[in-house]
């Protein structure tokens, strides 16, 4: 698997976190990967043999792009072959109005958007290999999009203060930092997400155990739950086991045989 992660131009740096690039190649037979939640919004561009989720029992193929919103719990995807990604990776309160689409709870989306007409173009790159020509398509088409929109300084201040806590901070906190009530904080942030500031906090705590995890499988847990905010170690395992569906000395053990050499932000894919 080859992944890389590139920064968005300074412009879009209150919308995007990063662009990001993933090659899997799985042989003949359907293969499956698990992705576990974090606090980013995702847009996939997928290209190869495609991949596909599985709903009521059947697998039902996935366009592109899609959408990939706030995770409750691990999503599996289904994919055989070659299968390459471009995705562009969103703070969660700015994605829905960067797009121009009502905001929405998270799990997997299917979207209708004339992003989607640049499908053709990235194809044509991917499959010549010019993977830097397709993300130099990307970033012009939102900057261009983000030239249409006024961003919210309030929500903008409001990211800034969860992600540099790492989700522990207090809504009140939270709402001192963006320069807001906490009514007016969250009346607007859900607004523009689909969720509360506490939602998004818990997601971002999860997402800064998740990586310590997957990157330092020997990391102690109560020294974690105490480093982020937790009240106790039992707290962080509920938490954990909440949004990963599994507990964290039960990951811990699975990312040791992974051994995955990855950055901290990256998007954990995990052999089902």
């Amino acid at each position: 698997m080859q992944h890389q992660e590139f920064e968005p131009p300074e412009e879009l740096r209150d919308t995007i976190k990063c662009f990001w690039y993933n090659r899997r190649d799985s042989g003949e037979l359907q293969s499956s990967f698990e992705v576990q939640p974090d606090g980013y919004a995702e847009i996939i561009f997928h290209f190869g043999s495609g991949c596909s989720i599985a709903y009521n029992g059947d697998l039902q193929p996935l366009p592109s792009p899609f959408m990939m919103g706030l995770l409750n719990q691990p999503v599996t995807f289904y994919a055989k072959n070659r299968l390459e990604i471009i995705g562009i990776r969103c703070f969660p309160w700015t994605v829905f109005d960067l797009l121009g689409l009502p905001s929405g709870k998270g799990g997997v989306r299917i979207f209708e958007h004339p992003m989607a007409q640049l499908q053709s173009v990235l194809n044509k790159c991917i499959l010549a290999g010019r993977i830097d020509e397709a993300l130099t398509q990307i970033k012009q088409y939102f900057l261009n999009e983000r030239s249409r929109i006024a961003p919210s300084s309030m929500l903008f201040k409001a990211g800034v203060a969860m992600r540099e806590a790492n989700g522990a901070m207090p809504v009140s906190q939270v709402a001192a930092a963006a320069h807001a009530t906490v009514r007016t904080l969250e009346r607007n942030f859900k607004q523009s997400s689909g969720y509360s500031v506490k939602d998004v906090s818990a997601l971002i705590r999860f997402e800064q155990v998740r990586n310590q995890l997957w990157l330092y499988p020997d990391t102690r847990l109560a020294g974690l739950a105490h480093e982020l905010g937790y009240t106790d170690q039992s707290h962080l395992s509920r938490e954990f086991k909440r949004y990963s569906g599994t507990t964290p000395a039960a990951f811990a053990r699975k990312a040791k045989k992974e051994k995955p050499a990855v950055s901290s932000n990256f998007v954990a894919f995990i052999q089902a």
